[in-house]
């Protein structure tokens, strides 16, 4: 997020100080970006990972710190609840085999975090949601205990000024009123990055607002959410209800939620969302770091843009901005909206998707556009979290001036080839691409999300045994399959 933090609470003074930073951070980024040669280099992707720690009975186990402790392996981290991880990977080029490259990162560092999870009596969920989790798992007590994470939920809270408020409607009704940000929690997701060249970044970024619906609807894997079945992607409609810092007031009510999938087309380029960021979010931490952004630029150097970046951070785009000062300095794209599972080659599958449809989709962004309103186009976010592949998806025709509706499964199918495009133009091993995108092709086909598959093993084992029970039958055989590591389409429903 920019800058660590201490902290937990702060002065109206604090505030005006840290807005005054942002108006010169951003000044300072408009300077940066339009430096030549700034940011360009060849693509690179990267991705992080977040996983659950379950007992021995499939419940959440809050022992994050204990085994942190027992990995020197840097590419683990904390996150915000106490049965949560989250894992770094460490960046690589774009062209050649990079998925292959990814899929072997993924399979070290989990199996570096099963082994210090076992010496704590844990063992390792990839799953957007846990299906066993129950209101007695979330709550104060399941708060990482670091100050970044106790101030992001104060913050929030204090700005609400009262209970979040949860409903969630799907084939069961979710309402429920909740004191703090730990229902966020209940999701883990994989996101991935994509280093841009600034002046690709507005064609590339609003390709990837296009791709995100019909990547989504094919890789859910979220479906319950404490007992209740809702969504494909329930993480979705969570995540925003649980961090909306919006009270009930008049003027709240023209405020945006800080969970968003965006305002419009983007038209300039990243600074242009780092801008709307600032306009239209008031800061929640406003930590200061040291540096003063334009002197910096102005002595030739790059500036960290600490505090803009630790107020990106706390703004949560499905598809976000990255300014990053490292090096010789570049920006990205983050792309957060897919959830964590089924298994390694799933995940990547999934990635191998999203990239490459979004690369293949910048191509023709300018002339797809004008077919689609930017509000259809979230429409369609929604409508692939709530649907999957039972959704009834909007997409621009090149031949026509509005456009047409497909249902989820023809468009995947429709896509797929343009996916495959994006990623060999961009220099992926065509053979690559081709086993990764068939994945998604056979999952289309049967349409066997982990998603469908756990409703369907919920269903049979219901016919048995209360749905408590049978949600921790249901994670223990997610468990078994996954540690085999076959693909989610090729997972038997009925017990071996």
């Amino acid at each position: 997020m920019g800058l660590a933090i201490q902290q937990e609470e702060f002065t109206p003074e604090e505030h005006a100080r840290f807005v005054a930073r942002l108006a010169e951070s951003l000044e300072a980024l408009r300077q940066v970006l339009q430096r030549p040669g700034f940011g360009v280099g060849p693509a690179t992707m990267g991705a992080e990972l977040e996983v659950a720690l379950v007992d021995g009975a499939g419940s959440p186990l809050p022992v994050n710190q204990q085994v942190l402790a027992k990995s020197k392996d840097d590419r683990l981290t904390l996150e915000l609840n106490r049965f949560n991880m989250e894992m770094n990977l460490r960046p690589s080029p774009l062209a050649g085999r990079p998925f292959t490259g990814l899929q072997a990162q993924l399979d070290d560092v989990l199996a570096e975090l099963k082994r210090a999870a076992a010496t704590e009596g844990a063992r390792v969920a990839a799953v957007g949601i846990l299906p066993t989790l129950r209101q007695a798992d979330l709550g104060k007590n399941a708060l990482t205990p670091q100050a970044r994470y106790r101030a992001l939920s104060a913050a929030i809270r204090k700005r609400r000024d009262g209970p979040f408020q949860v409903a969630i409607a799907g084939d069961d009704t979710l309402n429920l009123s909740w004191e703090d940000v730990t229902l966020e929690g209940a999701n883990t997701s994989l996101q991935f990055h994509l280093r841009v060249a600034p002046k690709d970044f507005a064609r590339v970024y609003n390709a990837a607002q296009l791709a995100t619906a019909p990547v989504l609807a094919a890789c859910g894997n979220s479906p319950v959410f404490l007992g209740k079945r809702l969504w494909e992607e329930t993480r979705v409609a969570l995540f925003q209800q649980a961090t909306d810092d919006r009270n009930d007031s008049d003027e709240a009510a023209h405020l945006h939620p800080r969970v968003t999938f965006g305002h419009g087309w983007v038209r300039e380029g990243l600074h242009e969302l780092f801008a709307e960021a600032v306009a239209l979010y008031p800061p929640l931490l406003p930590v200061m770091g040291q540096e003063s952004p334009l002197e910096v630029v102005a002595a030739g150097g790059l500036p960290k843009l600490e505090e803009l970046r630790l107020h990106q951070g706390t703004v949560w785009s499905w598809n976000r901005a990255i300014y990053d000062p490292q090096g010789e300095g570049h920006v990205r794209i983050e792309f957060r909206a897919l959830p964590s599972g089924p298994t390694v080659v799933d995940m990547v599958a999934n990635g191998a998707f999203l990239l490459g449809l979004t690369l293949g989709l910048a191509e023709r962004v300018d002339v797809l556009l004008p077919a689609l309103p930017f509000w259809q186009a979230r429409r369609n976010f929604k409508q692939a979290a709530h649907y999957g592949l039972g959704a009834k998806l909007l997409w621009p025709s090149e031949a026509a001036p509005s456009p047409r509706v497909m249902s989820a499964v023809d468009l995947v199918k429709h896509l797929l080839p343009v996916a495959r495009r994006g990623l060999t133009e961009a220099g992926v091993d065509a053979a690559e691409a081709d086993g990764l995108l068939d994945i998604i092709a056979q999952r289309v086909a049967l349409q066997r999300t982990g998603s469908r598959w756990q409703r369907a093993v919920l269903e049979r084992l219901e016919a048995h045994m209360p749905r408590q029970d049978a949600l921790a039958a249901l994670l223990e055989r997610y468990l078994e399959l996954s540690e085999e590591g076959l693909p989610v389409h090729t997972w038997p429903v009925e017990p071996r």
